[in-house]
C-alpha cells in the first residue's frame, strides 16, 4: 500500500494575526459622552472605498448623520460618527446597536473579498446588484415628456414584468434601473436573443427625440459596455447598493453639465427637478484648495442639511477615483459643513484648473439631482 504524506496546516493560522493585534475592524458604540446622540467610532486596517461602506450602512438603516471626523493616513481608519436615530433621539435599541457592529464588522470581511475578485478580474466597473430571481435592466438618455410611459409600454409590449423600478431625472438626463421578469414563467430573463430584442426596442424607445450632438445615450449589453443598456441576472449581477449605481449611471452621461435640449421638451418631472435644482444650486457651494505641505486637495463643501448628504458626496469621490485621508462634517439642523482632504488615486492633487472645475460640477450635481423625490415604482 502506497504512503500518502501532506503538510500540516494549523487550522488557527488564518486568524494568528488578529490572535496577536487584534481583529482588522472595531466598532465602539458610546451612548454615554453626550447626552443628544450616540457615537459610532470605527477603527480598523484602511482600504479604499471602506468609509463609503460605513457611511452606506449608517444611512441605509435611516440614521441621521450630525458630525463625524475622518482619518486614514498612514494605512489606518478611524472614524467617529455622531449619530441620531430618524426620530432624532440617540439610539438605546440593543438590536439596532448590534446590527452596526455586526453590519459594519461583516462589510469589512466582505470588502477584503470582493476586492480580491476584482483583482482577479481586473475590473473596476461595479456590478448590478443581487435582486434575486429577476433581471436588471439599466437604461439612460435624454429625458422627455412621456418617457416613463413608454418605458413601461415597452416592457409590457415585450412581455416583460416589471418587479421594481427605480429613476433619476436631472439637467434632462435620465437614469432608470428596472428589475423584470418573463411576464408568463416569472423567472429570470437570460436568453441572449430576447435581451438582443429588449435592448433594440429600449434603445429605439429612449433615442426617440434624443439630440443626435449628444453622446446621452449609450447601448450594450453588460459585458460590451460600461454604461447604456445594460442587463445582468441573479447572483453576481451587482455589488453596490441601488442609489451609488443610480449615482454611477448620471455621471455616465454627464448630468453635471447644462442641459443639452431646449426646455420645452423635458417632462413634467425633469421639468420640476430643474426648477428645485435651480432653487438649490444657489445654497449649494462647493470649492477646492491645496494643502502644499502634505499634497492634499481641501475640497469644501456647504449645502443644506438633508439625510444621505454625506453618502452622496462620498460616494461622488469614490467613483471618481480619489482616495479620501481625513474629512470632517457638521450641520446644525439646516445647514451643513463638509471638508475633505483628497488625492487621486495615483497619489497626486487636483492641479488643474479643469480637474477642480470637473470635481466641483459633478459634487453640485450629485447634491442637487436628490433635492426633489426621485421616481421609484
Amino acid at each position: 500500500m502506497q504512503k500518502v504524506c501532506w503538510p500540516y496546516f494549523d487550522p488557527d493560522f488564518d486568524n494568528l494575526g488578529e490572535r496577536i493585534y487584534g481583529p482588522p475592524c472595531r466598532v465602539y458604540i458610546d451612548n454615554d459622552s453626550i447626552q443628544d446622540c450616540t457615537v459610532v467610532k470605527v477603527n480598523s486596517e484602511n482600504k479604499q472605498g471602506l468609509l463609503l461602506e460605513v457611511v452606506q450602512i449608517l444611512t441605509d438603516m435611516n440614521l441621521i448623520i450630525t458630525k463625524s471626523y475622518i482619518s486614514s493616513d498612514g494605512g489606518w481608519f478611524m472614524d467617529v460618527f455622531h449619530v441620531k436615530d430618524e426620530h432624532g433621539n440617540k439610539l438605546t435599541d440593543k438590536s439596532v446597536i448590534n446590527h452596526i457592529k455586526h453590519a459594519i464588522g461583516t462589510s469589512r470581511r466582505e470588502s477584503d473579498f470582493i476586492k480580491a475578485s476584482e483583482a482577479n478580474n481586473n475590473s473596476l466597473e461595479p456590478q448590478l446588484a443581487d435582486h434575486g430571481e429577476h433581471t436588471a435592466i439599466e437604461m439612460t438618455g435624454t429625458d422627455r415628456p412621456g418617457l416613463f410611459s413608454e418605458i413601461f409600454a415597452a416592457f409590457a409590449d415585450l412581455h416583460c414584468n416589471v418587479m421594481e423600478a427605480h429613476a433619476w431625472s436631472h439637467n434632462a438626463r435620465l437614469a432608470c434601473i428596472a428589475y423584470v421578469s418573463d411576464d408568463n414563467t416569472h423567472s429570470p430573463i437570460d436568453d441572449p436573443s430576447r435581451l438582443a430584442s429588449i435592448e433594440d426596442h429600449l434603445s429605439t424607445v429612449i433615442r426617440a427625440t434624443a439630440d443626435p450632438a449628444s453622446n446621452s445615450t449609450h447601448v450594450g449589453h453588460k459585458e460590451n459596455e460600461t454604461d447604456g443598456f445594460l442587463a445582468g441576472q441573479g447572483k453576481g449581477c451587482m455589488n453596490s447598493n441601488m442609489e451609488r449605481r443610480l449615482h454611477q449611471l448620471m455621471l455616465s452621461v454627464r448630468d453635471f453639465d447644462e442641459p443639452f435640449c431646449e426646455p420645452s421638451s423635458l417632462s413634467l418631472l425633469s421639468s420640476k427637478l430643474e426648477y428645485c435644482d435651480h432653487k438649490e444650486r444657489k445654497t449649494t457651494i462647493v470649492s477646492i484648495g491645496n494643502c502644499e505641505e502634505r499634497g492634499y486637495s481641501i475640497v469644501t463643501v456647504k449645502s443644506k442639511d438633508r439625510r444621505r448628504l454625506m453618502f452622496d458626496t462620498i460616494c461622488t469621490l469614490v467613483d471618481m477615483q480619489y482616495v479620501i485621508f481625513h474629512a470632517a462634517l457638521r450641520s446644525d439642523g439646516a445647514d451643513a459643513f463638509q471638508e475633505y482632504f483628497i488625492r487621486h488615486i495615483d497619489g497626486r492633487a487636483l492641479n488643474t484648473e479643469g480637474e477642480k472645475e470637473r470635481v466641483i460640477k459633478c459634487l453640485e450635481a450629485a447634491i442637487e439631482r436628490r433635492v426633489c423625490e426621485t421616481e421609484e415604482y
